[in-house]
């Protein structure tokens, strides 16, 4: 009774995500109107990233399942916890792409609008650092402008910011954070299968011991 009810849930989630990797398919088919300066690396689609911790509940789940997998091979076939670190990489790196992979389809979008970005940023740039260097250093300033409290220093800096935030944009709107959290929720169900190299009482006494 417990295995199909379990088949069940884990295939109705499988479901979901056919239905959001289809949606954000549909969606990136869309000519968006995308800002390369947007502070969150991502030209404005960053947000998408949070809704991958949704599918957190998979995540526990199928490394429940690896885990469960792994605990027979390990008591009854004589396996040892480190020799299945591939397995637990390659489970890990599937998961992920199972989840971040759809947001994958906004690449393209995200390619052009920094190439644009930088391209566009980058002739604002050039033309007003070659207005600032007339101003201050080729004598074109109006006799008596003060250098010190110049807003042309602030807006200079401001206008260098925005061209990093276009450097630093990312190909894909996500960022390492979010795939190491969401690994981590992968791995978790997996931790009580350290007790197979290291018994409780032994780790319990070695986390004493760093502790006092």
């Amino acid at each position: 009774m417990s295995l199909p009810l379990f088949q069940f849930l884990l295939f109705r989630w499988y479901y979901r995500l056919f239905i959001w990797a289809r949606f954000l398919w549909q969606v990136s088919r869309i000519k968006l109107d995308l800002l390369p300066t947007h502070p969150d690396r991502s030209a404005g689609l960053g947000f998408l990233s949070n809704v991958s911790f949704a599918f957190v509940p998979l995540l526990l789940a199928q490394g429940a399942l690896a885990a469960g997998t792994m605990a027979n091979r390990i008591l009854y076939a004589g396996g040892h916890l480190i020799d299945l670190k591939l397995d637990i990489i390659g489970v890990v790196a599937i998961v992920l792409l199972f989840v971040l992979g759809p947001l994958l389809v906004f690449s393209p979008q995200l390619s052009r609008a920094k190439r644009k970005g930088r391209r566009e940023y980058g002739a604002l740039a050039q033309h007003y650092v070659r207005e600032f260097d007339t101003k201050w250093l080729r004598g074109g300033a109006p006799p008596g402008e003060p250098f010190i409290g110049s807003s042309d220093i602030q807006s200079l800096a401001d206008l260098g910011n925005s061209y990093a935030v276009i450097k630093e944009m990312r190909l894909v709107p996500f960022d390492t954070k979010t795939m190491l959290h969401l690994a981590v929720s992968t791995v978790a169900p997996m931790l009580p299968l350290v007790l197979t190299m290291v018994p409780l009482d032994q780790l319990v006494d070695r986390l004493l011991k760093i502790i006092f």
